[in-house]
């Protein structure tokens, strides 16, 4: 497959040139979207869905319990869908596990810790709690959260299933339980498959060593989804498949679009060479700090970053790796913009 046409069929399958008509759609379609940065996950809905979307319009999605935070893959919290944690979790949870197994010895997190944390919190969450009052329970159970034990613990609960992130009150995302939270839990008949469907749904063309990546699995479990799962989709190229039923393009699709840090165009794949010059790699991230910054795209090839931090005030300002045309200068400056709104909203 030409490098061309890769990337106008992600363009779609990630909502950016075919934007989903709600925040809680453009998240069904996507899966799972990388946000231990909360601006950049909210962003990263906002951008695909349809119209001026606000910050506090995405929060709404938290609060209608449409979409949660959570830890599904890769040890990173993402948000997804509400109804889909569950059967997520019940192909990653183990992986997981495994994988900050390591880690978990270090701290001293055992079984009889992580049960006396659970029983802490069911004792005091009463409608939610931030994660400063669920360190404070933590103390009070003689359980020192610091040392990122206390995050860990979080970590561990959430793939175990009792927890979750959900509503947004203020500046802070409440966790709940998951139980009393998600009314409305999928069940796939075959959740390996439905990974692999999905994943091809919200970010192909890809293949099995992407979606290793991205899910955090072995390649042996990818390439075992994929067989489980091929007849779903449409194999384009040998061991490239993109979705049944992709998305429409827009008729007044933007073609420069600023992506926030971590965004999943980027951030998803193997092999990142298609969208990013790799003599700009160490720009975009991950560097030394494990960051990824926020990018500017502009048909779908990556050419400058830019920032989101900080909140109010004008739009950014982009930082372009070569002098942009002026159809790409006055794309980023319309992104940016919008983006300023959102954050605004």
């Amino acid at each position: 497959m030409n490098t061309k046409r890769l990337l106008a069929e992600r363009l779609r399958s990630h909502r950016l040139t075919a934007p989903a008509r709600t925040v809680a759609d453009a998240a069904s379609h996507l899966l799972a979207v990388q946000s231990q940065d909360f601006v950049a996950g909210r962003w990263a809905l906002a951008a695909r869905t349809r119209g001026a979307v606000t910050l506090s319009q995405v929060d709404a999605a938290f609060t209608r319990g449409e979409i949660v935070r959570a830890w599904p893959m890769r040890g990173t919290l993402h948000t997804v869908p509400a109804r889909d944690l569950g059967w997520m979790l019940s192909v990653t949870a183990e992986r997981q596990r495994q994988q900050a197994a390591s880690r978990h010895r270090q701290l001293g997190i055992d079984d009889g810790i992580v049960a006396a944390a659970e029983r802490v919190i069911r004792e005091r969450i009463d409608g939610g709690m931030t994660r400063a009052q669920v360190f404070e329970a933590f103390e009070s159970a003689g359980i020192d959260p610091r040392e990122q034990r206390g995050i860990h613990l979080l970590f561990v609960l959430t793939i175990n299933g009792a927890l979750c992130q959900g509503p947004v009150a203020g500046k802070d995302q409440l966790f709940v339980l998951a139980e009393e939270w998600i009314t409305d839990a999928a069940q796939p008949d075959d959740p390996l498959a439905e990974l692999f469907v999905r994943y091809i749904d919200g970010h192909g063309p890809a293949g099995a060593a992407d979606l290793a990546w991205w899910a955090g699995l072995t390649l042996g479990m990818a390439r075992e989804a994929v067989e489980r799962g091929r007849r779903r989709v449409v194999e384009i190229d040998d061991g490239v498949f993109t979705a049944s039923d992709a998305p429409r393009r827009a008729p007044r699709a933007a073609s420069v679009h600023a992506l926030p840090a971590f965004d999943e165009y980027y951030i998803s794949y193997a092999d990142r060479s298609p969208v990013c010059a790799p003599e700009h790699a160490m720009t975009v991230g991950p560097g030394k700090n494990g960051m990824v910054r926020p990018t500017i795209v502009a048909d779908g090839r990556i050419v400058g970053t830019w920032s989101h931090a900080g909140a109010g005030g004008p739009a950014p300002e982009p930082q372009f790796f070569a002098p942009p045309s002026d159809e790409v200068a006055d794309g980023a400056a319309s992104a940016l913009a919008r983006f300023a709104a959102f954050r605004a909203g």
